[in-house]
């Protein structure tokens, strides 16, 4: 079997593997452009500096995963010798979070074309390669990011005509990847109507004149849209939240009311644990919320569940349908909330 037929397959098997592993999460690709800077290994002769620029193709694959293929080229010379490299290959980066800032490690495989010129002639040759690396990506909007790296490029080349049988470039990078698939806008606040009061009971005194009788406090669970409090992934609450203040003014109303307990619950989006801490740290929020408007913290306690009692089930591949469609699923509960009105 010969080198190429080598090459084609190790980047074949790259995707088939990249393929086995795509998810239903965040599947959205993107396109990315970088400069680079490098270090040629010095059996090459061309001193131990270069420049060059790279091109990229990406895919999100799942909660941890991404997909890239790309080719870069390099330039390094020193005195009267040049050395060039091209790569055309792919990577799987392994991603240690899906927030705004997401660190990662990549390994990777191709082929490299490597050429060497000066005045006693030149050398070329086509041969397989490994890579390794690490970088980050950080957010600068919903559909820009900017991604820097770092990588070792180890050749297999091919022949010894070269002097030497292997050679390890460092490549560092710095660029920009365009996501395709932008997120949909929020929805939006869904406000659930008060429930109609029942009617007042009217009570027959012996005295000649009717006596209203004023019904008692009712009590009732309230649900509210995480997005008409929160932002997505996020656990601080909006500025106005006049709800809330209806609820405050309520429990601030009748304090014999107690054992309120505030419920939150996360979608499936993102890991299981952290959508558990989030529910969590949500609950507290509204806790603390009505806590500052004046009501006893002891009358009240916070837990979130995560994704459990989902109310709606979602299979939707794009990024923001998916959003979209399990936006009930993210919510608060409050229950144990007493309503008093003036009865005309």
């Amino acid at each position: 079997m010969n080198v190429k037929n080598k090459i084609a397959i190790a980047i074949a098997t790259l995707c088939c593997a990249s393929s086995a592993l795509a998810a239903d999460y965040y599947p959205s690709w993107y396109v990315g452009a970088s400069a680079i800077g490098a270090q040629p290994d010095p059996d090459f002769g061309a001193g131990n500096r270069g420049y060059g620029a790279s091109l990229r193709v990406g895919k999100v694959l799942n909660e941890n995963w991404d997909m890239q293929l790309g080719t870069s080229y390099m330039l390094a010379k020193e005195n009267d010798r040049r050395y060039r490299q091209n790569t055309l290959g792919g990577e799987m980066l392994y991603m240690f979070s899906r927030k705004s800032v997401r660190p990662y490690i990549a390994l990777g495989a191709g082929a490299e074309f490597d050429k060497t010129r000066s005045r006693f002639g030149s050398t070329d040759r086509l041969s397989p390669y490994a890579s390794a690396g690490v970088g980050v990506q950080m957010d600068l909007n919903q559909q820009w990011s900017v991604q820097a790296d770092f990588r070792k490029v180890h050749g297999y080349l091919r022949s010894n005509e070269f002097g030497f049988n292997q050679a390890s470039n460092s490549y560092v990078g710095l660029g920009l990847n365009y996501t395709f698939d932008k997120p949909a806008p929020a929805p939006a606040p869904v406000v659930r109507a008060p429930e109609p009061m029942p009617e007042p009971v009217v009570v027959v005194a012996p005295a000649p004149q009717p006596v209203v009788a004023v019904p008692p406090p009712r009590f009732e669970k309230i649900t509210l849209s995480a997005t008409e409090l929160f932002a997505f992934d996020s656990a601080t609450l909006a500025p106005q939240q006049a709800k809330l203040d209806e609820i405050a003014t309520a429990l601030n109303a009748n304090t014999q009311v107690d054992n309120v307990v505030i419920t939150g619950y996360a979608d499936r989006i993102g890991a299981a644990k952290y959508n558990l801490k989030l529910s969590e740290q949500r609950a507290n929020s509204v806790k603390s919320y009505l806590t500052d408007k004046g009501v006893n913290a002891g009358r009240i306690s916070a837990i979130g569940k995560g994704e459990d009692n989902p109310v709606v089930t979602c299979n939707d591949k794009k990024k923001a349908d998916l959003i979209v469609c399990l936006e009930p699923n993210r919510r608060v509960e409050i229950e144990q909330i007493t309503i008093e009105r003036r009865v005309r």
